[in-house]
């Protein structure tokens, strides 16, 4: 779609219209993405064993990091592209992918020279011990390899994503997915690399994925002037890049630390079916959610562009209809999930006979995921209108604030059930505090609306960007 047709769309068409044309493929897009987990945890629980399905889920929060790292990089660049395409800045604009590669190269460095170095810490860290700790090092270290291509493939979708070019974005996931299975059934089935040929399976699959971006902005297919392989730092552009992605880095770090204590719960007074079976449960969730990362990508543009542009009524009932959207999603596969719980969880434990308190804890896992597309929506929501400090502080919160001694108290003295009990306490809490803060917000912008005033924001220098921007 050419960038002025788009961007009038996202501007001034009806907004369930908006919604349905950048959500589906949005959507289709991460569930694509999502299933790249699940295949790795089917082929290595069916093809390899228990034990390296175990190995590999305490393994798979610490590589989760670099998707954290693309998110940082990727949601921040792309919110900042929705406001300036909004605003008709072609200066910022420009500058974008180059300051997208530098920060690329430079955090990646970081992030693998130190991974490498500690991996067998962080694994051993995360509740790992004996086989399931020599299983999850060899998964680790070889998904630290490929992760140039897991920060940069996302970072870069993401951007593809801001402009609202969502049926493109779910293509290139689509063909790394595919590429994925296909190495994954090479490696582990045919030459039977066991856990090594997941991690391997998964950095091809991401090579692609990120060669596909990079093939897109080079043959100027985006809706600003593109420069795949410019490399530059631009100290305002860069600035709110962080600002604006910190809270997606938060939410993912976080997980981490929330994984730390999950699985040493699990370790210390549980067994190892305990960590295997958490492991299947909550990459089952965590796939679940993927239809609500797809929103939020396509919530992103419709808010960030909007908001721009200041038309902020319209920013208000795009967020209310993405919400509507993402529990009208979930709704059927909750209810699926909870009354055919056994069907979902033998496909990565199979020939297992799961007992009714097995059961329970993978219910009260799910129980509040009709309310998660309202966290998951103001998780994008706040940054992008510019104010990313409200999500950060939230996702603190949940994470550190509550998560950490829920998970250190509560199971030793009450049993591993109350790590599943303990989840969906925690995000009852998030959930309301969400829920209170976007309320808030939307009388702000409704009061801006009837009093017009210059954009401020807490992270960017709207002035500087501004300088030759042509205001709508």
């Amino acid at each position: 779609m050419d960038n002025k047709i788009q961007k009038q769309m996202i501007l001034t068409e009806n907004l369930w219209k908006v919604v349905l044309k950048l959500s589906i493929p949005a959507i289709i897009a991460m569930v694509l993405y999502g299933l790249n987990s699940v295949f790795d945890a089917i082929f290595v629980g069916r093809y390899v064993g228990q034990a390296a399905l175990a190995g590999v889920s305490i393994a798979y929060p610490l590589s989760q990091m670099t998707l954290g790292i693309g998110s940082l990089i990727g949601v921040g660049a792309g919110s900042l592209l929705s406001i300036v395409l909004g605003n008709n800045n072609t200066d910022v604009q420009n500058k974008i992918l180059g300051n997208v590669n530098y920060l690329t190269i430079v955090t990646t460095f970081v992030y693998a020279v130190l991974a490498y170095i500690f991996s067998e810490n962080l694994v051993a860290v995360m509740g790992g011990k004996g086989t399931i700790l020599t299983m999850g090092i060899e998964y680790f270290k070889i998904t630290i390899i490929g992760s140039v291509f897991w920060i940069h493939g996302l970072a870069l979708n993401m951007i593809v994503r801001a402009e609202g070019k969502m049926k493109s974005a779910a293509l290139m996931m689509g063909i790394g997915l595919f590429v994925n299975i296909i190495a994954n059934y090479i490696f582990i089935v045919l030459l039977d690399y066991g856990v090594s040929g997941a991690a391997w399976g998964t950095n091809i699959g991401m090579f692609v994925y990120t060669l596909l971006g990079l093939y897109y902005f080079k043959s100027n297919r985006a809706t600003f002037v593109a420069k795949p392989l410019s490399l530059q730092l631009d100290k305002d552009v860069s600035k709110s890049i962080f600002s604006m992605g910190m809270a997606s880095l938060i939410m993912q770090f976080m997980n981490l630390v929330m994984a730390v204590v999950v699985f040493n719960a699990l370790s210390n007074y549980g067994t190892e079916f305990d960590l295997a079976f958490y492991g299947a449960s909550y990459r089952i969730f965590t796939f679940m959610l993927t239809p609500l990362f797809g929103l939020m990508r396509a919530l992103q543009p419709t808010v960030g562009i909007n908001y721009g542009a200041g038309n902020y009524e319209r920013v208000i009932s795009s967020m209310k209809r993405f919400i509507a959207v993402g529990t009208i999603v979930v709704i059927p596969f909750w209810l699926f999930l909870l009354i055919f719980p056994s069907t979902i969880l033998s496909l990565m434990l199979p020939n297992t006979v799961f007992t009714s308190q097995m059961l329970l804890h993978f219910r009260v896992l799910i129980l509040l995921l009709p309310l998660l597309p309202t966290i998951f929506m103001a998780m994008t929501f706040f940054p992008a209108i510019d104010k990313g400090k409200i999500a950060s502080v939230l996702g603190l919160l949940r994470q550190l604030v509550l998560y950490v001694p829920v998970m250190l108290i509560l199971p030793k003295y009450f049993g591993i059930q109350w790590v599943y009990y303990g989840i969906t306490l925690i995000d009852s809490v998030i959930g309301i505090a969400f829920i209170v803060f976007v309320i808030l917000e939307f009388k702000k912008l409704k009061q801006q609306n009837k009093e017009p005033e210059p954009i401020t924001n807490q992270g960017m220098n709207f002035n500087k960007f501004h300088q030759n921007a042509k205001i709508n």
